[in-house]
This record gives structure tokens, C-alpha cells and sequence, in this order.
């Protein structure tokens, strides 16, 4: 499956932004999709992740309660709602796929997207 993040731009800390990960191949719907996201000088970091019929999904601690991530099997894309956006959220933001479960460590992860810049602002 090939992966193209997209939705990322700058936005004041508080504010919201909705990143899309549009994913080819038919296969879509039984892939595990993941976000992560790397600040410079930082590891990857585990962001969220959804099983293939949407009922099962992780956050990173850092972003629960203001992150909330879905996805559209008839759109072959899943969503990354980002909302209370701090300055620490700034990143580049990376979908990922994989098959089997769910996971949170991003380097189980298979595919990748190419990323999408979030700056937040103070």
C-alpha cells in the first residue's frame, strides 16, 4: 500500500487541524493505519492508531483526550483530528500502515507515508 499524508500548516497554539492519509491498492480496509510524528532532534513518536473496522484505537499519551483518529474504508484514507494544539505537537506527522493488530511502537509499522509539517504556534 502506498500512503499520502496530507493537512499539515502552521496553527496558533490552541487551535485545531485535520490531517488525511490517502492510502492506494484495494486492500485498504484490512490494514492496521497508524500516525506518528518526529520533532527535530527527537525520536519517532507513537501518535494513534485504528484497526480495520474502526473499533479498536490507541493514543499516545501525550495526545489523548485532543487527538481522535478515524478512517473512511470507502475512501481508502484515515483522518488525524488534532484539537487544543500546543507547541510541543509541533512535528512532522507520518501515516503508516501495517497488517495483523494493532500496535504503538512506530518501527512494527510496514509502510510509510512521506509526511506533512505541523507547526503550532505559542
Amino acid at each position: 500500500v502506498q500512503l499520502q499524508a496530507s493537512g499539515g500548516g502552521l496553527v496558533q497554539a490552541g487551535g485545531s487541524l485535520r490531517l488525511s492519509c490517502a492510502a492506494s491498492g484495494r486492500t485498504f480496509s484490512s490494514y492496521v493505519m497508524g500516525w506518528s510524528r518526529q520533532a527535530p532532534g527527537k525520536e519517532r513518536e507513537f501518535v494513534a492508531a485504528i484497526d480495520w473496522s474502526s473499533s479498536l484505537t490507541y493514543y499516545g499519551d501525550s495526545v489523548k483526550g485532543r487527538f481522535t483518529i478515524s478512517r473512511d474504508s470507502a475512501k481508502n484514507t484515515v483522518y488525524l483530528r488534532m484539537n487544543s494544539l500546543k507547541p510541543e505537537d509541533t512535528a512532522v506527522y507520518y501515516c503508516a500502515a501495517r497488517t495483523g493488530y494493532v500496535v504503538r511502537r512506530p518501527d512494527e509499522y510496514d509502510n510509510w507515508g512521506q509526511g506533512t509539517l505541523v507547526t503550532v504556534s505559542s
